[in-house]
């Protein structure tokens, strides 16, 4: 059995899609230097952090409660968040939607 036998067994997802109470986000990249010009280290434990949100569940989606949709800028604690290794650079996450701490808007025009 070649590699070609398993290349062909080995599915290709397309999408990932989050169940329950939780969305799929795409990390934003790692800062090395804060706004001031500080040179942070490769292996700093940053508590929270930034990205987009990929797609939402179903139940979430549905849910007055949880005012999230795809495309939106969030801020969420990774500590719990759940890989996907889907891509290359592994910056999809599944993230429970209870992690997520806050969601960044544009001010409404008046």
């Amino acid at each position: 059995m070649g590699s070609s036998d398993a290349e062909t067994r080995a599915e290709r997802f397309e999408t990932v899609e989050p169940i329950g109470k939780r969305v799929l986000i795409r990390k934003d990249e790692d800062r090395k230097r804060t706004k001031g010009g500080i040179q942070l280290p490769d292996k700093i434990e940053i508590p929270t952090i930034t990205g987009r949100i990929v797609a939402v569940s179903v139940q979430i989606e549905r849910d007055e409660d949880f005012p999230l949709k795809q495309y939106d800028k969030v801020l969420f604690n990774p500590k719990n968040a759940i890989p996907v290794d889907f891509e290359g650079d592994n910056r999809l996450f599944v993230v429970n939607v209870e992690d997520v701490v806050a969601v960044f808007r544009k001010p409404v025009k008046k």
